[in-house]
């Protein structure tokens, strides 16, 4: 896909309307004016959430140049690349912001009562103890689980689904295997996993942002033996993938609901 293409696809719905008016005639009630100020009041509605600050009279004219068939002051190719190094300029913001907020979280939150940090940095409080086994890093364990971001947004929960996960801890998030690993079955933690033992700098798709503080009310229901077989449990893939692997080849796996069996 060349850069032309790229441009259409992605970013023409943010660029291909504004209204351009010349005096200071209302023409609002013309077809064609009314049309333009449409564009114009969602392209704006767009960009305003994008975050990019716009100069109103350089688009305008960079707007009327393309459309006027005029000559432009940037050639195509560069034009788009300068659209791209903004949104990834705003976007490494935006993570460096979000990076801090988080720092500034644990850091608080390490102060609380009854919350115990490890030599990872990874949190948790013990919401009540277990009396049961340990798990190991190579057991699958049974669990009921929300998981929640520092600002209160749920975006995964065994709880919501009323189904019970089975999770191998040698295939989750590095903050679960290390956190369930400090937990006797019956008992209840909340961990609170920095974005390094979480999904770090990629995120996970729409649902958790790049370097976010996750937040884990866990129950441990039990150890799961090869030759058991739960009847009304989540199995297979979970919603809490590895990461390591993926994230240094710049992929994810997105968070997944299930449907109850």
């Amino acid at each position: 896909m060349n850069k032309r293409t790229i441009f259409v696809a992605v970013l023409l719905p943010l660029v291909v309307a504004v209204v351009w008016t010349e005096g200071k005639v209302d023409k609002r009630n013309e077809p064609k004016a009314d049309v333009s100020y449409a564009f114009g009041m969602v392209l704006g509605y767009d960009l305003k959430e994008t975050g990019i600050k716009i100069d109103y009279d350089h688009f305008g004219e960079g707007l009327r140049a393309a459309m006027e068939g005029e000559e432009t002051k940037l050639p195509f190719d560069e034009a788009v690349e300068l659209i791209q190094a903004a949104f990834i300029a705003m976007q490494q913001a935006k993570m460096a912001e979000d990076l801090e907020r988080g720092r500034e979280f644990l850091k608080d939150n390490a102060a609380r009562d009854g919350v115990q940090v490890t030599e990872s940095g990874l949190q948790y409080l013990v919401i009540e103890e277990g009396a049961g086994e340990r798990p190991t890093e190579t057991d699958v364990v049974r669990v009921h689980y929300a998981g929640t971001l520092i600002d209160g947004t749920v975006f995964d929960s065994s709880l919501a689904r009323g189904v019970p996960s089975e999770i191998p801890l040698d295939a989750v998030l590095p903050g679960w295997t290390e956190g369930l690993q400090l937990m006797n079955v019956g008992g209840r933690y909340t961990l609170y996993v920095p974005s390094e033992l979480g999904y770090g700098e990629w995120g996970a798709g729409d649902v958790v942002p790049p370097n976010s503080v996750l937040i884990f009310d866990i129950e441990l229901l039990d150890i799961v033996r090869e030759d058991e077989a739960a009847d009304g449990v989540e199995t297979g893939e979970t919603s809490l993938p590895e990461g390591d692997a993926d994230r240094e080849n710049g992929e994810t796996e997105e968070v997944t609901e299930y449907e109850e069996e």
